[in-house]
């Protein structure tokens, strides 16, 4: 995995890593019981259902902001297939074609036996997880109604944003073992929001699979082809910096807050979280102080998930004061009156 500030980029590489994607990461990094269908799963634990991005969805008849299927996961993302290849498998055998035919034709791009017959380990995806800083996700958490909406709005427009630039600016698609390369302005991103992480502390996020396979025009004819990862990597620090700069600046918009420069460690990437509103900071951070302080409560919410089809952040806001110590109390150092008192 390869981090930068409020952009992580992790590889999924092996043929069944769909599966853990489905069992876990659109089960909002839960652990998905056994014979239970995704959709179920993420309703119950209160998590909306993943969602297409990305201009490459026309090639695939895909439609943007449709819902995830785990079945096109599957297809997609564990065997590098067209999302709808039963569909058209069954079509193509219908017509007469033999199985072998039928199935390659719904291969977008090499086939994975084929890399692995060369033993090699086929990359199927990049996974692109954007969060907000430090300061905001505790805003978030802390929040009322109105300023977790502003938050989580302003991070779902700042992670579009941030895709769109990696697409007009970025992807690139290469062949001929590299020495041929186009500009392949269409990207395929399944995207799934988490409200927290694998220890249920609160920490809003997407993680944002980008399909490893892009298409191009080959004497005119649309051919699959593989996205060019190196060029993706060496540009995940400015995606990082553009997605925290879009979302903080409209949260300070919305909410009337202004950032200030902190000092980081040499060589680190500069950090300007959000802050203001003296007035209140004085009833919040004895509060703040008194949780921190009181072990009991993270053993009584260890293990639990937050109930969020009930709309009930308390589980959450307790995790956070009380297992992150100090650090909660210095990141509350920027409190807005949204902050619920």
């Amino acid at each position: 995995m390869f981090a930068a500030g409020t952009l992580s980029v992790a590889k999924v590489q092996k043929r069944n890593a769909w599966r853990y994607y489905t069992r876990r990461v659109a089960f909002g990094d839960g652990r998905r019981p056994v014979g239970q269908s995704l959709k179920d799963a993420q309703e119950m634990a209160g998590l909306p259902p993943g969602r297409w991005l990305g201009r490459g969805l026309a090639a695939l008849e895909l439609t943007g902001g449709a819902e995830v299927s785990e079945r096109q996961l599957e297809l997609l993302f564990g065997q590098g297939r067209h999302p709808d290849a039963d569909r058209i498998e069954r079509g193509l055998l219908d017509d007469g074609a033999d199985q072998a035919t039928a199935r390659l034709t719904t291969v977008l791009g090499q086939p994975i036996e084929e890399i692995e017959a060369r033993k090699q380990t086929p990359l199927l995806a990049l996974d692109f997880t954007f969060r907000p800083q430090a300061s905001l996700i505790v805003l978030w958490a802390l929040g009322d109604a109105r300023t977790r909406r502003i938050i989580e709005r302003a991070h779902e427009r700042a992670t579009a944003k941030a895709l769109r630039w990696l697409e007009d600016e970025v992807a690139e698609t290469r062949w001929s073992s590299g020495r041929e390369r186009a500009k392949t302005p269409a990207l395929v991103v399944a995207a799934f929001r988490h409200f927290d992480n694998r220890d249920n502390f609160p920490l809003l996020h997407d993680h944002c699979l980008i399909l490893y396979r892009v298409q191009r025009l080959d004497d005119g004819e649309p051919v699959w082809g593989a996205l060019d990862t190196r060029r993706r990597y060496r540009h995940v620090v400015a995606a990082g910096t553009l997605y925290t700069l879009a979302m903080t600046t409209e949260v300070c918009e919305e909410l009337g807050l202004a950032t200030v420069p902190r000092d980081v460690t040499p060589g680190l990437t500069p950090h300007h979280p959000a802050a203001v509103v003296d007035d209140h900071h004085g009833r919040l951070a004895p509060r703040l102080r008194e949780r921190a302080g009181a072990p009991e409560h993270h053993r009584q919410v260890q293990g639990q998930r937050v109930d969020r089809a009930a709309g009930s952040p308390r589980h959450h806001r307790i995790g956070l004061l009380t297992t992150t110590g100090q650090e909660s109390v210095m990141w509350s150092e920027p409190c807005s009156s949204g902050v619920s008192s």
